[in-house]
């Protein structure tokens, strides 16, 4: 006879195959310790109201989804995330990329650039061009973005302490194309709360780059109303090593701290909020995976709703950016990556991403080549067009387990943003190291229980082989000393006294009140570089130095 409920069936037909045989495992439990149920029911929702708890696809809470016909209307933005050596090179990889099929451009900078250093400082040695493009000046953005009209793609540029002067080279870029700032589309990372927390890409301490930020907002909403002026970003502390809830709560509660700061520079929220977005990893916990972007979409709109008292639904929407995990990348048997990429890209697509960047399967062992690009590309295309996944709104929901680990996920990272909260919300709660110490023992219990053999990795701890030699991307090795050539060119070429008056006047901009991003604009377009900019901003500002957190 079937049984009445979950508790019978545990008792009776489970209870007597657990006799019979032994499940593999005594534990069976999220990345994040969730302990995981053999089975779910209508019993593990007790008291969940789908009307206002799910609501429908583009509608509040959006659990479901910020667009009533998501994929149906258009598929998410294929947005793969490239960048090296110099302008040149990057460039023809966009063309490439965009020619195969890609639907956005998504730029990687290069450290020198990242952390505000032009190609001919010492600083630079030995990084220009290696882990993303070297841009140093207006001439240098001129050439990326050769033969791509600006009015017709978006880029987001994965760029956060000198945020505000590629937005400006960018906007000088668009001019030179004959595109105004106000058709310009794209995004700025532009999260600086992450790089204390975890990535490490910051110039200046916490206040002046918390105003660098919002005047960013306040330019965009004046000049260039369409760019998107912040991705919120919890990929790189997933990354780090975080929980899915951690990704969740550490992000939503930057996010907050971003809102609370525009709203004391006299933004109204209604005004920014629904030109923000978000950013988040996508690892290879599935069901996990597809429940976290689903509760974080609730949150964010309850957030903005009950907390900020934001009228417009805009507002109120998490859009999100999702790149596969680079972190569960492995050097041994990297094909096995393109499995992996293809598993954790479903889960971001079924969780309702807004744009998309498929890791190569090289990725472990260098930047990627031109084959591992298509194929990663590939993989988005396959999943677009033959899967019919895309025909569907939230074709998950609904799901006993999917409905309740979205609960869990949002009960425990709600409880991390009270916890934030109750020391003074994100800024002051990383400068006392929380953020830090919660993901450093994540990652350490992860780590442990990969060379405890607890969790498997296939190729690494288990089913390994004898490798085999791939074909790898090689840099150029001429790139650093042709950029410092470009360089000498540029400063002998220009109008130097020009530069000076508005490197100066940007000083003047720092040391007040006024919106320091319109005076980039000046700057970049008589030929001041990005070190330059950089290093006059230094002078006001300071340097952040970094905490050691135990």
């Amino acid at each position: 006879m079937p049984s009445a409920s979950k508790r019978d069936w545990l008792q009776s037909t489970y209870g007597k195959a657990l006799k019979r045989a032994p499940e593999r495992s005594k534990v069976f439990e999220t990345t994040g310790k969730m302990p995981l149920e053999p089975v779910y029911s209508a019993d593990d929702l007790n008291g969940f109201d789908p009307v206002k708890e799910l609501g429908f696809p583009g509608e509040y809470p959006f659990t479901r989804g910020i667009q009533p016909t998501m994929y149906r209307g258009r598929f998410w933005t294929m947005r793969q995330y490239a960048g090296f050596g110099d302008a040149e090179e990057s460039n023809k990889r966009y063309r490439y990329l965009l020619a195969q099929g890609q639907t956005g451009l998504s730029v990687a900078f290069d450290l020198p650039t990242q952390i505000g250093y032009d190609s001919d400082d010492q600083m630079a040695a030995g990084e220009v061009g290696k882990v993303g493009v070297a841009i140093d000046s207006i001439e240098d953005m001129l050439t990326l973005f050769d033969q791509i009209p600006l009015d017709k793609v978006t880029t987001s540029m994965t760029i956060n302490s000198t945020a505000a002067v590629l937005l400006a080279l960018y906007v000088a870029v668009g001019k030179a194309q004959g595109v105004p700032a106000a058709k310009l589309g794209g995004t700025v990372q532009n999260d600086i709360l992450k790089e204390y927390i975890t990535r490490g890409t910051y110039i200046y301490p916490p206040k002046p780059s918390m105003r660098l930020i919002t005047d960013i907002f306040q330019y965009c909403k004046s000049d260039v109303p369409g760019w998107n002026t912040i991705s919120i970003s919890g990929y790189h502390m997933r990354e780090a090593g975080s929980t899915a809830a951690q990704e969740i709560a550490f992000t939503l509660a930057d996010g907050i701290q971003y809102v609370d700061a525009a709203i004391a520079a006299g933004l109204d929220v209604d005004d920014f909020a629904g030109q923000l977005s978000f950013f988040f990893a996508c690892h290879s916990n599935f069901l996990e995976e597809v429940a976290k972007f689903r509760a974080a979409r609730r949150m964010w709109a309850k957030i903005m709703k009950e907390r900020f008292n934001a009228k417009s639904p805009r507002s109120q929407m998490l859009r999100f950016h999702t790149q596969t995990g680079g972190a569960t990348l492995t050097a041994q048997q990297p094909e096995n990556n393109i499995v992996r990429t293809a598993v954790q890209a479903l889960a971001a697509v079924l969780g309702g991403t807004q744009s998309l960047h498929t890791n190569s399967m090289d990725e472990a062992l260098g930047l990627p080549t031109e084959k591992a690009v298509q194929i990663a590309l590939r993989t988005q295309q396959i999943i677009a067009y033959e899967n019919g996944v895309g025909d569907i709104a939230d074709p998950l929901g609904g799901s006993y387990f999917i409905e309740d680990m979205t609960n869990r996920l949002e009960a425990e990272a709600l409880d991390y943003i009270k916890a934030i909260d109750s020391m003074g919300g994100a800024l002051a709660a990383l400068e006392n190291g929380l953020q830090q110490r919660e993901i450093q023992e994540a990652a350490y219990r992860y780590q442990r229980q990969l060379e405890q053999n607890e969790r498997v990795i296939v190729g690494v701890n288990q089913f390994q082989t004898a490798g085999t030699p791939m074909d790898l991307l090689k840099l150029d090795p001429t790139i650093g000393r042709r950029q410092v050539e470009k360089l000498q060119a540029i400063r002998a070429g220009r109008d130097n006294a020009a530069v000076t008056a508005s490197l100066a006047k940007l000083e003047a901009a720092a040391r007040g009140t006024d919106n320091v991003v319109p005076v980039m604009v000046e700057c970049v377009e008589h030929r001041a570089t990005l070190g330059e900019i950089s290093h006059q901003l230094r002078r006001v500002w300071g340097e952040y130095m970094p905490q050691v957190i135990i």
